[in-house]
């Protein structure tokens, strides 16, 4: 049984997920009626906060550019940034930014709506990334990684554009973990992704405060305040496509089996990441270093 027949059988136990805009009709009944923080909000806002302190990823002066997408992982980070932003001991400045890819039918009017209705601090931008993509790819490529880089670049752009020095992604607690398992599955090295790193170049540091957050805990959060889900209009991101980053939904679908197992499977795979015993893993350059020092790595 190949990887899409397993992924296969597996969606027939956890189901499909699809992409496509959606505009809440009505609030959802998770929504206080008080209008105070519940113990969903509260514990995102905490993680936050927590990734925030770990690795210090916001300073005193700090001008963050939040990417915004339309999608769930961007809408709740905005909110929560926004909320420390608040109350927290240090002042810095967001500026939430989303581009139009140039894909037809995308809704950017309704990003911009609730960010201007919410009174956030944004841009409306515009990169035809599908031109270029239309232009670069050949018939039957994944496109994925060319169009990631494309975004990467005019972030990075955009940030110096707005007098920013960070980037904000919307990256979570899941995306570490799959990114780990990819690696060690597929690529044979152990890494996931960086909290907070600083590019080369622009000398822009990216930062990911969601860390901590579990996927479902920011899809029920987007939910209870409401926010559309504004799809990329990719024709391949878009709609049930397996063979899109087939490996990440292996993965994805993989880990919620074993959670049935193993309930708490998530929060030890990323304690693992920050537990690491370089003495007991077969990297020939850290046990050289090992031999030379004195103190245990």
């Amino acid at each position: 049984m190949n990887q899409l027949e397993i992924l296969a059988e597996v969606s027939k136990i956890i189901g499909n997920e699809s992409c496509a805009t959606s505009v809440p009709s009505e609030p959802s009944p998770e929504v206080d009626p008080s209008g105070k923080p519940g113990k969903l909000e509260k514990r995102v806002i905490k993680n936050v906060a927590r990734a925030i302190s770990d690795f210090n990823l916001i300073e005193e002066g700090d001008r963050i550019l939040v990417a915004i997408s339309g999608g769930k992982d961007s809408w709740v980070m905005m909110y929560v940034l926004e909320e420390l932003r608040k109350r927290a001991p240090v002042n810095f400045e967001l500026v939430n930014v989303n581009i139009d890819q140039g894909y037809r039918g995308y809704r950017q009017d309704l990003i911009e709506d609730v960010v201007e209705e919410g009174g956030y601090s944004y841009a409306m931008e515009e990169f035809n990334i599908a031109n270029i993509v239309a232009e670069k790819v050949k018939p039957g490529d994944v496109p994925c990684s060319l169009c990631a880089r494309l975004r990467r670049g005019k972030l990075s752009g955009l940030a110096e554009k707005h007098n920013c020095n960070k980037i904000a992604l919307g990256h979570h607690m899941d995306d570490f973990i799959e990114t780990a398992l990819l690696n060690m599955f597929y690529v044979g090295k152990m890494a996931s992704m960086s909290p907070k790193l600083t590019t080369d170049v622009q000398k822009i540091t990216v930062i990911r405060p969601l860390m901590y957050c579990e996927e479902e805990d920011i899809r029920r959060l987007c939910n209870k305040k409401g926010f559309p889900i504004v799809c990329c209009q990719c024709p391949l991101a878009c709609g049930n496509n397996d063979q899109l980053d087939s490996k990440r939904v292996f993965i994805k679908r993989l880990l919620k089996v074993l959670e049935t197992k193993i309930p708490n499977i998530r929060q030890s795979l990323l304690t693992s990441l920050g537990n690491l015993k370089p003495s007991h893993l077969l990297d020939r350059n850290f046990l050289d270093q090992l031999s030379n020092s004195s103190k245990p790595l």
